[in-house]
C-alpha cells in the first residue's frame, strides 16, 4: 500500500498559529479543511482562510478545544474523514485518538497505542529503557506515603525533580535539593498536577545541573520505515518552558549527533512507532544524552526543523497519517543547510512574565528576508486570558548562526504590537547575551541572564 486511504477533508481540532499553519498544508495537498472556533475565537483570521468554520462552544478550552464530544460531532456533521489535532489540547490523548478512530476517520498523528504508552511518562521511560535507551535515574510513580518518598529519594540522591508522569510543558516539575523540603514539594506539585493534568501521579528524578535540552525529531510510516530529521536545541527556557529553539544545536559534536540519532531510529523502528513523534533528550558532556520524555505529536517548533531541512513537516505528517510510505514522502538524502532560529512572541508583561490579555490596536509583523513569522492573529483581534498567551512565532534563517541571531533580532525590533505587553525586549536580552551568542547554551541560560538584569 503507497497511498493508504484517501483524505478529502480534515478538521482541525485547534485554534491559533498551528489551526492556520495545518490549513495551509491542507491546501497544498488539494485537501479541504474545517476549521473549527470558540465564541472568543470567532474573528480570527485563519477562519476565513478554511474551506468550512464550525463554532464548538463558549470560550472556556473544557467547552470547547478539550471537548471530545463537540469536536466528534464537527467532524461528523462537516463530512470530514480525518482530524488534525495540532498540538497541546488534546493532541496527546489517546482516548480522543481513538475516539477518532472508532467513528471511521483518520487520526493525523501516532497510534493510539503510541500516545497511550509513551504519553504517561514513566510508562514511557519504561519502555525505552527495555529498548536500550540511556537515561537518568528515577523511580517509579510513587504513592503519598512520606517515609517511603524519603526513603526512594535518598536511595536516588540530591538533587532531584518532583514530576508529574501525566505532565507536559514543565508544568508541575518541582526541585528539591534536602530531605526537608519534600513534604511540602510533594503536596504543592501533586495539587499542580491534579489542576494541570486531573491526575496526580507524581515520581522523583536526578535532577541534572544545567544541562542542554536537545531534541530529535522523527517521522515514521505505517509500515515499519522510521526516519530521522536531526536535532533541535531548546535549552533556552524559562521555568521549563521554552523560548528560544534553533537548529542545528550550537557547538555539539555533529558525529555525536548522528550516532544518537541512528540509535534512536532503531529503538523507534523496534517498537513500531508511526506518523510524527519528538524525543526528547537531556545532554551534558560528562553524562552524554539521556532521555527525557517523548512527544507524540508536532511539536511548536517545528518550523526550524523544516528550515534547514527543507521538509514540511506538516504535509509529511498528514501524507504518513493516511499510509503513504515514508520513502515517498521524504527524499533519499536529507541534509541540515545553513541555521534557523524561532522566536516565541508571548502577550506577557516582559519583566514579570504575567499574561497580558488585550486587544491588539496594531499588528505588524515583520516582512523580511529570511524571515518567517507564524500566528492566528491579525490587528484589531482580541488576544482573550482563555488560551495560550503564545502571539506568533517569528522564525530566522541564515547560512551561519551569528547571521541568523542578527536577522531575528532585527525582525523583532520593527515587529509592531500596541494594545498590550509583550515579551520582545526579554527575547532581545537573550539574543544580545555574549554566552548565547558563542552558543554556550543551558537550561539555566535564562535566569543567569535575568538575575544580571535585576542585579
Amino acid at each position: 500500500m503507497t497511498h493508504g486511504r484517501t483524505l478529502k477533508r480534515v478538521l482541525v481540532a485547534n485554534r491559533g498559529a498551528i489551526a492556520g499553519r495545518v490549513i495551509r498544508a491542507l491546501r497544498q495537498l488539494e485537501i479541504e479543511s474545517v476549521a473549527v472556533y470558540s465564541e472568543a475565537d470567532k474573528d480570527l483570521p485563519y477562519l476565513q482562510d478554511a474551506d468550512t468554520a464550525v463554532c464548538i462552544g463558549p470560550a472556556s478550552p473544557m467547552h470547547s478545544y478539550l471537548n471530545q464530544r463537540a469536536l466528534l460531532d464537527a467532524a461528523m456533521q462537516s463530512g470530514a474523514d480525518g482530524v488534525h489535532p495540532g498540538y497541546g489540547f488534546l493532541s496527546e490523548n489517546a482516548d480522543f485518538a481513538e475516539k477518532i478512530e472508532d467513528a471511521g476517520l483518520c487520526f493525523v498523528g501516532p497510534s493510539p497505542r503510541f500516545i497511550r504508552m509513551l504519553g504517561h511518562k514513566t510508562q514511557a521511560r519504561d519502555a525505552m529503557r527495555l529498548h536500550g535507551m540511556p537515561m537518568v535515574q528515577s523511580s517509579e510513580v510513587l504513592d503519598d506515603d512520606m517515609d517511603h518518598v524519603r526513603s526512594v529519594a535518598l536511595a536516588l540522591g540530591f538533587p532531584l525533580l518532583i514530576k508529574p508522569a501525566a505532565g507536559g510543558g514543565g508544568i508541575g516539575m518541582l526541585p528539591i535539593h534536602r530531605v526537608d523540603q519534600i513534604e511540602s514539594e510533594w503536596k504543592r506539585a501533586r495539587a499542580i498536577a491534579e489542576r494541570s493534568f486531573g491526575r496526580t501521579d507524581l515520581y522523583l528524578e536526578q535532577l541534572i545541573q544545567a544541562p542542554r535540552h536537545i531534541e530529535f525529531q522523527f517521522l515514521a510510516d505505517r509500515h515499519g520505515g522510521v526516519r530521522c530529521l536531526y536535532e533541535r536545541d531548546c535549552s533556552t527556557q524559562r521555568r521549563h518552558q521554552k523560548v528560544v529553539e534553533e537548529a542545528p544545536a550550537p557547538a555539539l559534536d555533529r558525529e555525536l549527533v548522528r550516532t544518537m540519532a541512528v540509535q534512536l531510529e532503531s529503538i523507534l523502528a523496534a517498537i513500531g512507532y508511526d506518523v510524527i513523534g519528538t524525543v526528547e533528550m537531556l545532554y551534558t558532556p560528562e553524562t552524554g544524552f539521556s532521555f527525557l520524555e517523548m512527544n507524540t505529536r508536532l511539536q511548536v517548533e517545528h518550523a526550524v526543523t523544516e528550515e534547514v531541512t527543507g521538509i514540511d513537516l506538516v504535509m509529511a505528517q498528514i501524507r504518513l497519517a493516511r499510509g503513504e510510505l515514508i520513502e515517498n514522502v521524504l527524499p533519499g538524502a536529507i541534509d541540515t543547510i545553513g541555521c534557523a532560529i524561532e522566536a516565541r512572541v508571548y502577550a506577557e508583561d516582559p519583566l514579570r512574565f504575567l499574561p497580558s490579555p488585550g486587544l491588539l490596536n496594531e499588528f505588524e509583523p515583520p516582512r523580511m528576508q529570511g524571515i518567517r513569522v507564524e500566528t492566528g492573529y491579525q490587528q484589531g483581534s482580541r488576544v482573550t486570558s482563555h488560551y495560550d498567551p503564545m502571539l506568533a512565532k517569528v522564525i530566522a534563517k541564515a547560512e551561519t548562526r551569528q547571521e541568523a541571531i542578527q536577522r531575528l533580532t532585527e525582525a523583532l525590533k520593527v515587529f509592531r504590537i500596541e494594545g498590550l505587553k509583550t515579551n520582545i525586549p526579554f527575547i532581545l536580552r537573550v539574543l544580545a547575551d555574549k554566552e548565547f551568542g558563542q552558543g554556550h547554551v543551558s537550561t539555566d541560560i535564562v535566569q543567569r541572564i535575568l538575575a544580571e538584569h535585576h542585579a
